[in-house]
């Protein structure tokens, strides 16, 4: 590609702001396509070519917008790798398991590269392709540690700064093509496509769970669970950690307990604080061989057990590593979703570019997220964050299930918000934040809701009891775990 004639100051410009490189989010559904065809195209350039985009960022308005100032012929990439659009093409539906491309430098130095001081769009935009177009970027933004939602409303504008690359981004140019588990062809046309959410668990390629559970005054109420008249939070606590026992179980092999995966406990109230008690206490992640040899204490307990004569309710002894807790006046999920967030940002460094089956998020909650100001926004946006995490097998997958002493108007698993008309708004907060399932998970799905839907399923239940909790535990922690490894 043809270089600007004086590209070494651009380049002086770009490195003086610290930026190392570019970005392009996309939703993993469209993959494929990028791959098949060769690289990144504009919008414009793919309704041309008759090149079907699976799932688009872009909305009709703002292509409406692209046309109207002849942007529709550019690639837009930005300098931030999560970019408020990438949420909002979220949160209206255009894309449910995004991705982010990374873009070698050397695009924005092309003859025909423009650059925007923010959304090329908006109006007061500085844009063309001089150097004092670029020199209008405010570079500060993109390396402090100040997160977006926390700027004010002139820094948020001008977070949204692109670079914007004529017609076409060629593969060799999208410099993380290969981290996604789709092999890249000699020749285009010859994709193989990889299917995600199929990656097996190893040691060398772990997986992750992280469980959310509301301790807020309201699990104080009372429910029955096998029998036995309880709390919401002493039955919740109990099947959370019943689910982590046969995670540990899982991982038994040869007399050794292997490290298939990382386990984590967040409880929140009023704060939110790492949930293991004991010897574990204070520690995020924690292996199953150290859950196997710090049990916090263990209790009596009765359990369903299957005998010839039927289904009986025996009397067992159960492993705890966290408590039941209902306390304080708010329930602030957000503080537990930045909690996880940042859990799972380390965690990413480490396995970012392996092929590991993705993390799994499951937030267990009796009630409405409060305690901060417009909290359906801020946690919408949290999730959505979290939803937009990924290895190369596929997105970070995030389930959000309301329980309930009443079960009554329940929905379970649903395939579209029409499925929400008998509930509260709420349902529809829950679904807005929660992941879409993959296919592989259709067969217990169905066998729980008694359908046999091909579609694809949202990860929210909402008005659920204890027993229903248990299935969809059961659903949410799948591990396909080698059994040579």
């Amino acid at each position: 590609m043809e270089k600007k004639s004086n590209w070494q100051e651009f380049e002086q410009v770009l490195k003086e702001g610290k930026i190392r490189k570019l970005y392009h989010f996309t939703d993993f559904d469209n993959l494929e396509s990028i791959i098949k065809h060769g690289g990144l195209f504009s919008w414009k350039d793919c309704e041309e070519k008759g090149i079907k985009i699976a799932k688009p960022g872009s909305s009709d308005s703002s292509r409406s917008l692209d046309l109207r100032d002849r942007l529709e012929h550019y690639v837009r990439l930005s300098f931030t790798d999560d970019h408020p659009m990438k949420h909002l093409a979220m949160k209206e539906g255009r894309i449910s398991n995004p991705l982010v491309l990374e873009i070698d430098l050397e695009t924005a130095l092309w003859k025909d590269s423009w650059y925007a001081d923010r959304n090329a769009t908006k109006n007061g935009a500085k844009k063309g392709g001089k150097l004092d177009n670029l020199k209008a970027v405010h570079f500060e933004l993109f390396t402090g540690l100040q997160e977006y939602f926390d700027m004010n409303e002139e820094e948020k504008m001008y977070y949204q700064a692109e670079v914007l690359v004529k017609n076409f981004i060629p593969l060799k140019y999208i410099t993380n093509i290969g981290n996604f588990g789709i092999p890249i062809p000699a020749q285009p046309k010859q994709l193989q496509a990889k299917i995600p959410y199929t990656a097996q668990i190893t040691r060398n390629t772990p997986t992750a769970f992280i469980f959310l559970v509301d301790q807020s005054i309201s699990m104080s109420r009372s429910t029955t669970f096998r029998g036995t008249e309880m709390t919401l939070s002493d039955a919740v606590a109990r099947i959370v950690n019943e689910q982590i026992n046969e995670l540990v179980l899982r991982c038994v092999r040869m007399g050794e307990t292997r490290h298939y995966y990382d386990i984590a406990v967040i409880g929140y109230g009023d704060d939110a604080a790492y949930g293991w008690k004991g010897a574990l206490e204070g520690r995020s992640f924690v292996s199953p061989e150290e859950l196997k040899n710090h049990p916090f204490t263990k209790i009596i307990t009765r359990k369903e057990t299957r005998t010839r004569r039927g289904t009986l309710i025996k009397e067992v002894e159960e492993v705890q590593w966290i408590e039941p807790i209902a306390q304080g006046c708010y329930t602030r999920a957000h503080k537990a979703f930045k909690m996880a967030k940042e859990l799972l940002d380390n965690w990413m460094k480490e396995h970012h570019e392996k092929d590991c089956y993705p993390p799994t998020i499951i937030n267990i909650t009796d009630g409405e997220f409060n305690g901060i100001s417009n909290p359906r926004e801020v946690n919408t946006e949290l999730a959505n964050e979290l939803k937009s995490m990924f290895t190369n097998d596929g997105n970070v997958l995030l389930w959000n299930i309301h329980i309930t002493p009443d079960s009554s108007k329940k929905v379970l698993l649903p395939i579209d918000k029409n499925e929400l008309s008998r509930v509260d708004e709420y349902s529809e907060w829950l679904y807005d934040m929660s992941s879409l399932l993959p296919t592989r998970y259709n067969p217990q799905v169905s066998a729980l809701r008694g359908d046999a839907s091909t579609e694809r399923h949202v990860a929210m239940a909402m008005n659920t009891d204890m027993s229903t909790l248990i299935q969809l535990m059961d659903i949410g922690t799948p591990t396909n775990i080698s059994q040579n490894q």
